[in-house]
């Protein structure tokens, strides 16, 4: 009983703490809104401050990709900050950043070899856009500067991301952000018009054709890059068609605009491949990626480059004016091998191969539940779109993804003991992305959850 009393009183003492001086990220506040306190992990299960466990069905923030509690990661950190804590990439180099660079360089396609260190995601797609517009100011070709993403993707939050996400609620706050991004249809192929909605390869076809129209319309001598990932996150999962890359690259190509593949989510294994563009058979000219790259022991991200890019600073001269103080810190860049060494030595990226169509194919059984319209993505990477109507494929208004979403189906999967993402930045999903050492009983307990969960909000519609 005393256990259980500490327990409550601490949680307690920490929610009230929480509530006068916390300012949660992308969280609502309030009168009797305290967060859920999560004080421990082990391999796929999370832990709060009650002692009550939850499946991780997130990775976190698509991050854990090695699982929770991984001792090694930690005494990595630690030998490292012995070593050296901390100094910068501001015309020096450290010995984890140089090693860590040459081993993302070798995962990476055609000739990515040059590794720019940011300490995250969104820092690493306004890196890209910075190096987009300089390197076309540097090769004459001053003009280049626009850039083209999807709709309803997001790529961040800094005022540069900001403006290539193409999500107007998440926008509208903070304008005028950065001028020079347009938007192009994503490939959500449930909502493809028909005949597209049953033809995968004209609706690729047809989903790039779009990019080059939207080149066409600004003005080639305009745009400087096209940000997409391999799977867009934001709306829930979309992979792309077949052939939608490949027409993407010779679109690229034609009028010199850089293919950037936004790989925050999708890189070190979440699709299969170390880089998902490798999963999808194409080579762009950026890699941007962040998350699993420390599995988010250490907050470490990355812009990969071609030697295309680098060779117009390779003079002796030029410097890219751009960094970031914790840019490729040690201690991170020590985690990062660390974490890679485990991917190596496990065979993480085989097991995501192996195992992602049992991953697959035990979502889909949640096909037979009224409320789901659509079951979709790739690796371990899935969203679960959520309709009124399978036949007609109706949506939820705003008032009901409000009951439903927030009201319910956050909590209420989360109470059953599941940790996932319940979203409406376009129309409703569940998200799944478990961490990557998940097997089938962890498939089967999440579906389990998410079939008792579900059925139940369809009696609330």
């Amino acid at each position: 009983m005393t256990a259980v009393t500490d327990a409550t009183s601490t949680t307690t003492d920490l929610g009230a703490k929480a509530a006068r001086h916390l300012w949660g990220h992308f969280a609502r506040h309030g009168e009797g809104i305290t967060p859920p306190i999560i004080t421990r992990g082990e391999g796929a299960t999370i832990w709060d401050s009650h002692g009550k466990s939850y499946i991780d069905g997130l990775s976190g923030l698509f991050v854990v990709q090695v699982g929770h509690g991984r001792t090694e990661l930690a005494e990595a950190a630690a030998r490292q900050a012995k070593e050296l804590a901390f100094f910068p990439l501001w015309s020096y180099a450290t010995p984890p950043a140089i090693e860590l660079a040459e081993r993302l360089a070798g995962y990476a396609p055609g000739d990515l070899n040059r590794v720019f260190f940011t300490t995250g995601g969104g820092e690493a797609v306004e890196s890209a856009w910075k190096l987009a517009k300089q390197y076309f100011k540097k090769v004459g070709k001053p003009g280049k500067h626009k850039v083209i993403s999807r709709a309803i993707a997001y790529h961040g939050t800094p005022q540069g991301a900001l403006a290539i996400t193409g999500i107007p609620a998440l926008k509208e706050p903070f304008e005028p952000l950065t001028p020079g991004a347009f938007r192009v249809p994503n490939t959500n192929i449930y909502r493809a018009p028909a005949p597209m909605d049953t033809d995968p390869k004209a609706f690729g076809r047809w989903a790039a054709d779009r990019i080059a129209e939207a080149i066409e319309f600004e003005g080639p001598d305009t745009v400087a890059a096209v940000f997409l990932e391999p799977v867009q996150n934001a709306g829930g999962c979309f992979p792309p068609p077949p052939g939608y890359f490949e027409r993407v690259r010779e679109i690229c190509d034609q009028y010199d605009v850089l293919l950037v593949s936004d790989e925050v989510i999708c890189a070190f294994g979440r699709i299969g491949s170390m880089f998902a563009c490798n999963d999808f058979g194409y080579v762009p000219d950026i890699i941007t990626c962040a998350k699993g790259l420390t599995s988010g022991y250490s907050p470490i991200g990355a812009m990969i480059a071609s030697d295309r890019l680098f060779e117009p600073f390779d003079d002796g001269h030029s410097s890219f004016a751009h960094g970031y103080t914790f840019g490729g810190h040690p201690v991170s860049a020590a985690v990062a091998m660390a974490n890679l060494d485990i991917f190596e030595r496990e065979g993480i990226n085989a097991h995501v191969a192996e195992k992602a169509p049992a991953f697959r194919a035990t979502l889909e059984k949640l096909n037979d539940l009224p409320i789901v319209g659509d079951v979709r993505g790739e690796g371990f990477f899935y969203g679960i779109e959520l309709v009124k109507d399978k036949a007609t494929k109706e949506t939820f208004d705003a008032a009901e993804s409000e009951r439903i979403l927030r009201g319910f189906l956050s909590t209420a999967l989360f109470d059953a003991g599941l940790y996932c993402r319940a979203d409406d930045r376009g129309d409703p999903v569940v998200q799944l992305a478990p961490p990557l050492i998940c097997d089938q009983p962890d498939f089967d307990a999440m579906e389990s959850i998410l079939r008792n969960v579900l059925t139940e909000a369809w009696t609330l519609l």
